[in-house]
């Protein structure tokens, strides 16, 4: 993490595409007003296509950094000049830092997974059997972080066996691929498919779902709807779940750690990000 502060007046801005529904702005401005901090926070619409002009912006002056959301997660890999562990091993990146004349990228998806965990879920990771469902960049950056925080094991649940195979292979020991059968041995279960799982996949929750029991964590990434299908089924069956803001906000907090080399309000981003989904 950066301990530089951050210049006067300065602005963040998330890339993506499209990026109008993004939360970000409305927590990081919250959070920049909440410690007296004269940065602002912007949407940066980049269609597919347009990526390397909306990098080569982040070198103006004025500029903190930016976050980077669907789809450049992995094209950003390719367009920053330096790569932090985090983003390396995950090969996606979701925070880049200017630092100098240098776009350094980070993945702060993972670690605020872990760090929304412990906080919001009262979940400690080490020694627990974790399930994952989706192969993406989501999916790599939250098996890193789960392997990191010593999990006793990490198993890859994809429509695509192939696409799992090349997450836990990119992840590393102990990730593992598996079936849905094999959810019922997890302790922990997460959603981290791009998409989210609902009434669209009836079947497919549905084998999900029969797998679920009373003593399982469920968590699911997708903060649209905050109550997803698969969370609301999870709790009929018992099981204690969690939603996708809480990933949300603690990753931001990272980010804005990166940025500012201060603190993030972090009670004060939830509640800014909620006000702005209840709108």
């Amino acid at each position: 993490m950066t301990d530089q502060p951050s210049a006067p007046n300065s602005e963040a801005r998330i890339i993506g595409w499209p990026c109008d529904y993004s939360l970000s702005p409305a927590m990081h401005n919250a959070a920049f007003a909440e410690l007296g901090l004269m940065h602002s926070y912007v949407l940066a619409p980049t269609p597919p296509g347009t990526e390397q002009a909306a990098f080569d912006a982040l070198h103006s002056d004025g500029v903190l950094g930016a976050n980077v959301t669907v789809p450049h997660k992995v094209t950003a890999v390719g367009l920053v000049d330096v790569l932090d562990d985090s983003a390396r091993r995950a090969q996606a990146v979701n925070t880049i830092v200017k630092q100098g004349s240098r776009l350094v990228g980070y993945n702060t998806d993972g670690t605020g997974f872990v760090s929304s965990l412990r906080a919001d879920g009262e979940f400690e990771v080490t020694g627990r059997r974790c399930a994952i469902l989706g192969a993406g960049g989501a999916a790599r950056s939250i098996a890193c972080a789960l392997v990191d925080a010593n999990a006793g094991s990490v198993l890859i649940v994809n429509r695509t066996v192939e696409r799992a195979s090349q997450c836990a292979e990119i992840v590393g020991s102990p990730a593992t691929v598996g079936g849905i059968e094999d959810l019922q041995d997890a302790d922990l279960i997460v959603n981290a498919t791009s998409v989210g799982l609902t009434s669209k996949d009836e079947e497919f929750v549905g084998r999900i779902v029969a797998e679920i029991r009373p003593e399982h964590f469920v968590v699911d990434i997708v903060y649209r709807p905050l109550d997803t299908d698969l969370l609301v089924a999870a709790r009929q069956r018992g099981a204690r779940t969690l939603d996708g803001l809480s990933m949300l906000v603690h990753q931001a907090a990272l980010s804005f750690q990166l940025w500012t080399g201060r603190d993030a309000p972090v009670a004060t981003m939830r509640r800014a990000a909620l006000a702005a989904l209840a709108e």
